[in-house]
């Protein structure tokens, strides 16, 4: 099976790697001066918990042709970034394209390449990358699948991802598990502007803690009550006190270690543009069905200059 992975940031690069590593023919699009640090040196991957730094010497590639074929395409960008390659998507030979990452518009991208076969997914690894290596936690999960109602891709699915490490979790309603993952990010992502990145800073904040529950509950409010579905499914119960004590005791985690910088503070500062695009489409998908979010808006506002200059700058 021939994999293109398109995007070399953290997310692209552990899961090229991880491929790879599995034997799979995979080939890697990268940019500028990214792309010749891998060709000259390699991917090299620092895991957090490993002692030793990983080298993997696979095929770089710096565009995507017309008539370049590959089994499958991973797209792993940034979510404002989508719009500006999908002409080169519509254009180029291959049929199987998986959008990897944040997305609150899964619908109207799989609409706009009507002639592919259109998966989305969400890996969890997270970190930032240096000059010449990545520096990451990869979990090795990830969760894929097609929109709602569309031909199931369990078995093309299963192919892909035969002998890696990953624990592969099939969604078949992925647009639905997109919409919740981003109202569950957001508000953390307005913890890491407050505090300018410091996430340190809300250690022992619990009062403030329980206000970005308070916003994630609005949000999942808000899309079970305009039809679609809380997924994960451990999540439907989001009203509950137990939802709230396991969703408080991750947080408090997150103040409290180093996992806050590198699982939330490191792409939300680095992604401004992503995480403002998001809020303002989620925010659009809230007020379309009439929700009520108070809490939300008020943890917005107090991110101060980040989301608010940006949004302003988008519109």
């Amino acid at each position: 099976m021939k994999i293109l992975v398109f995007g070399a940031g953290v997310l692209g690069c552990n899961l090229a790697r991880n491929l790879f590593r599995a034997g799979k023919d995979v080939t890697l699009l990268a940019r500028e001066k990214w792309a010749e640090e891998l060709q000259k040196n390699g991917l090299r991957i620092k895991d957090k918990f490993s002692p030793r730094m990983s080298v993997s010497h696979l095929p770089v590639v710096t565009a995507l042709k017309p008539d370049d074929v590959y089994d499958v395409i991973f797209v792993v960008m940034r979510y404002t970034q989508l719009d500006a390659i999908l002409d080169t998507l519509r254009t180029n030979r291959t049929k199987n394209i998986v959008f990897v990452g944040n997305n609150v518009r899964a619908k109207a991208l799989a609409s706009s390449l009507p002639e592919k076969n259109v998966l989305f997914a969400f890996a969890l690894s997270a970190g930032h990358r240096e000059s010449d290596h990545v520096a990451s936690i990869d979990l090795k999960k990830i969760t894929i699948g097609q929109l709602r109602g569309a031909p199931s891709n369990e078995p093309l699915i299963g192919q892909i991802f035969d002998g890696t490490k990953y624990r592969v979790v099939y969604e078949p309603n992925m647009e639905d598990y997109l919409l919740c993952h981003a109202a569950f990010v957001l508000p953390a992502a307005f913890a890491c502007y407050k505090t300018d990145g410091s996430l340190k800073k809300l250690k022992g904040d619990t009062a403030y803690l329980n206000r970005l529950i308070d916003a994630n509950i609005e949000g999942y409010r808000a899309i079970r009550d305009a039809g679609y579905e809380i997924l994960p499914k451990g999540d439907q119960d989001f009203e509950s006190a137990a939802y709230r004590k396991t969703c408080l005791r991750f947080f408090k985690l997150m103040c409290a270690t180093s996992l806050g910088k590198i699982c939330a503070s490191d792409h939300a500062m680095n992604a401004i543009d992503e995480m403002s695009a998001l809020n303002r489409d989620l925010k659009r998908f809230f007020d379309e069905n009439g929700a009520k979010y108070p809490v939300w808006l008020e943890l917005e506002k107090e991110a101060g200059k980040y989301l608010r200059a940006d949004e302003r700058a988008g519109q």
